[in-house]
C-alpha cells in the first residue's frame, strides 16, 4: 500500500520599517525602509527563490505527475516580487504551470488577524485568495493561516469561508498519545480536514541540517529516508512543512541542501513506498481518524508551539492592542493608502522582534530581527504607530481635500452671482464647502493652499484658469462686504440685550429691601434672649425657696429639744448609755 508524504513550503517577506528615532512623527509619513526591503528581497531571491524553484522545475521535467508540491505565499511577498524581483514572480508561474504545485490560500498580510479581528481576518483572506487566482490561475481550497496558527475557532471560520482542509501544527500537548501522521477534523465544523505538520522529521532539515553539533549530523539523503520508512510503519501519511528560505538562506548552498533537495525525490521512489500529494489530492485520498480538540490557539514557532512568539510580554500585547484599535476606525474612512498601511502594519514580523525569550528559542529571534534588541523595535513600531494613529484619529485636510468633487464645487460657488448668493446665504455661506464624501467642512483658504486645482491639462490651462480665478479675488471681497454687515447687525443686537442689565438691576433692588427685612426678623429674635433672662429671674427664687425650706426645718432642732426637755428624766439613764459608749 502507498504511503503518503505531502510536502509544502512558505513564502513570507515582511517590509521593513525606517528607523523613525531619527525623525520627527508627524512631518514624514513614509514608513518604509525602501533600501532594506529591496536589498533583502534581491539577496533571498537569488540565493533562495530562483535556484531553489530551478530545482523543483527540473525534478516536475524529470518525474513529471509523480512529484508534487505545494506553496502559500503571502500577498506582502508577491506585492515585494512585482517590486524588486519579477523574475522570481515569473518562476513560481512556471511552476503553476506544471499542474504539479498547489497554492494555499493565507492572510494577505502573513497577520494576527485570525486571533484579534474576525472580520479582518476574512477580508484579508478573500483578497490573497484573489491575488492567486490573478497571479497564478488557481481557486484556491486549502488554507494555511499565518505561522499554522490555528484553533477550534479559527478552523470553524475558516470552514465557513469554503475551505475543505487546512494545515497546522502537530503539537505534542495537543496530541498527547495521537500521531500526527493521520488525517483530523475540525471540533465544531467536520467538515474541515486537518493535515499536522510532522515537527521532528520536518526541522531536521529547516533547522538541523547544517548544525555540525547534532549526533546526526551530517544528514544525507539514505538516512532521511530511512527515517521517513521507519515513521509510516504504522502510519499513512507524512506531513513535512517548512520555510522556503530553508534552501538557500537559512541553510546556506554550502552545506548541501539543494543537493539534498534534488536528490531527494529520487532516492524516496527507488527506496520506499510513499508517493507525493499536494494538500487538496491529501484530504481527499485519506479519511479523518477523529476530531482534534484545540480550545487555544496553537502554531509552529517556538518550543511551546502557541502563540506566545508574537503575544508573550507586554509590549508585544500593547503594540498589537493598540494597531487592532485602530481598526474600527479605518473602516469609516474611504482612504485606501490607511488600509495599505494598515495592512503592512498588522505583519507577524513587527511583533516576532519584540520577543524577549532567551536560550534557544532567543537565539532564533535574533537571528531574524534587525534590531539590537526587543525595546529597540518596540520603540521604532510605536513611533511608527503613533504617526499612523495620529492621521487616522484626525484625517487633516491635507489628507481628504483632494476630493475632485469638492474642488468642482468650490468653483460653483464661487462664480454665483450676488442675487444667488443672497439666495443661498441663509443656506450656507459662500466661503463654506461641504464634502459628503470624504469630510465635513472646509474652506477655500484651505483648498487654495494645496496648490492648483486638477481637471486642467496642458501647460497653457493652468494660465487661463489663473486668469479666470484672479477676479474671484474681489468677488470675495464682495462677499465678505456683505458679510460686513453682519457684525453691526451684532451689535444691534447687543444694544437691544444691554436694556437687560438694567432690568437686572432693578431686580436687585427689588430684592434689596429684602436684607432690612432680614434685620427685622433678627429684631424680632432680639427680645428672645431677655425672655431667657426672664426665665432665669423667675429660677433664682427657687434658692430662696430653698432657704425657707430650710428655715422650716429648722424649728424641727428646737422641737427635738423639747422632746429631749421631756426625757430628761432620762438624762441620767442617757448619760450612762454615754458612757457605756
Amino acid at each position: 500500500m502507498k504511503k503518503t508524504l505531502c510536502l509544502y513550503f512558505q513564502v513570507h517577506q515582511p517590509l521593513r520599517l525606517r528607523q523613525y528615532r531619527f525623525f520627527d512623527i508627524g512631518k514624514d509619513h513614509y514608513y518604509y525602509d525602501d533600501f532594506a526591503n529591496r536589498s533583502i528581497m534581491r539577496k533571498v531571491a537569488d540565493r533562495c527563490y530562483l535556484p531553489a524553484n530551478a530545482v523543483l522545475l527540473d525534478i516536475i521535467k524529470e518525474y513529471g505527475k509523480q512529484f508534487k508540491v505545494s506553496f502559500s505565499i503571502s500577498g506582502m511577498a508577491i506585492e515585494q516580487f512585482e517590486m524588486y524581483a519579477p523574475e522570481v514572480l515569473e518562476s513560481f508561474k512556471a511552476l503553476a504551470k506544471t499542474g504539479c504545485v498547489e497554492f494555499l490560500a493565507e492572510t494577505y498580510s502573513h497577520s494576527l488577524a485570525s486571533v484579534k479581528d474576525p472580520q479582518e481576518f476574512r477580508a484579508q483572506v478573500e483578497e490573497h485568495a484573489a491575488l492567486i487566482k490573478k497571479h497564478f490561475g488557481q481557486q484556491p481550497i486549502t488554507f494555511r493561516n499565518t505561522e499554522l496558527i490555528y484553533s477550534d475557532e479559527i478552523g470553524a471560520m475558516v470552514a465557513d469561508m469554503g475551505y475543505t482542509a487546512m494545515l497546522t501544527e502537530g503539537a505534542k500537548h495537543i496530541l498527547g498519545w495521537k500521531s500526527p501522521n493521520y488525517i483530523y477534523t475540525n471540533a465544531i465544523n467536520p467538515k474541515l480536514k486537518l493535515l499536522l505538520k510532522n515537527y521532528n522529521l520536518s526541522d531536521d532539515i529547516a533547522f538541523r541540517f547544517s548544525s555540525k553539533g547534532w549526533n546526526e549530523w551530517p544528514l544525507t539523503v539514505d538516512k532521511y529516508v530511512n527515517w521517513l520508512n521507519v515513521a509510516a510503519k504504522k502510519d499513512e501519511l507524512i506531513n513535512l512543512f517548512m520555510d522556503y528560505e530553508t534552501f538557500g538562506e537559512h541553510q546556506g548552498v554550502e552545506t548541501g541542501i539543494f543537493a539534498f533537495l534534488q536528490h531527494l525525490p529520487t532516492r524516496i521512489f527507488s527506496s520506499s513506498k510513499f508517493e507525493f500529494l499536494t494538500p487538496a489530492e491529501v484530504s481527499a485520498k485519506h479519511t479523518p481518524v477523529a476530531p482534534l480538540h484545540v480550545p487555544y490557539a496553537i502554531s509552529w514557532a517556538d518550543e511551546e508551539r502557541d502563540l506566545s512568539a508574537w503575544l508573550g510580554n507586554e509590549l508585544q500585547n500593547e503594540a498589537v492592542d493598540q494597531l487592532y484599535r485602530l481598526g474600527e476606525k479605518i473602516k469609516t474612512l474611504n482612504e485606501k493608502s490607511f488600509w495599505q498601511e494598515y495592512r503592512s502594519l498588522q505583519a507577524s514580523d513587527h511583533f516576532y522582534y519584540m520577543c524577549t525569550k532567551l536560550f534557544s528559542d532567543g537565539a532564533v529571534h535574533k537571528y531574524f530581527t534587525p534590531y539590537d534588541s526587543p525595546y529597540d523595535a518596540f520603540i521604532n513600531y510605536m513611533n511608527v504607530l503613533s504617526d499612523f494613529a495620529a492621521r487616522v484619529e484626525k484625517p487633516v485636510e491635507k489628507t481628504l481635500i483632494k476630493s475632485r468633487s469638492v474642488l468642482k464645487k468650490a468653483l460653483l460657488l464661487q462664480k454665483k452671482s450676488k442675487d444667488e448668493n443672497k439666495k443661498t446665504k441663509k443656506v450656507k455661506p459662500v466661503t463654506q464647502i461641504e464634502n459628503t464624501t470624504f469630510m465635513k467642512k472646509t474652506t477655500l483658504s484651505a483648498l487654495a493652499a494645496e496648490g492648483p486645482l486638477p481637471g486642467v491639462a496642458g501647460k497653457p490651462a493652468p494660465k487661463k484658469v489663473a486668469k479666470k480665478a484672479a477676479p474671484k479675488k474681489p468677488a470675495a471681497k464682495k462677499v465678505v462686504k456683505k458679510a460686513a454687515p453682519k457684525k453691526p447687525a451684532v451689535k444691534k443686537v447687543v444694544k437691544k440685550a444691554a436694556p437687560k442689565k438694567p432690568a437686572v438691576k432693578k431686580v436687585v433692588k427689588k430684592a434689596a429691601p429684602k436684607k432690612p427685612a432680614v434685620k427685622k426678623v433678627v429684631k424680632k429674635a432680639a427680645p428672645k434672649k431677655p425672655a431667657v433672662k426672664k426665665v432665669v429671674k423667675k429660677a433664682a427664687p427657687k434658692k430662696p425657696a430653698v432657704k425657707k425650706v430650710v428655715k422650716k426645718a429648722a424649728p424641727k432642732k428646737p422641737a427635738a429639744k423639747k422632746v429631749v426637755k421631756k426625757a430628761a428624766p432620762k438624762k441620767p439613764a442617757a448619760k450612762k448609755v454615754a458612757k457605756k459608749k
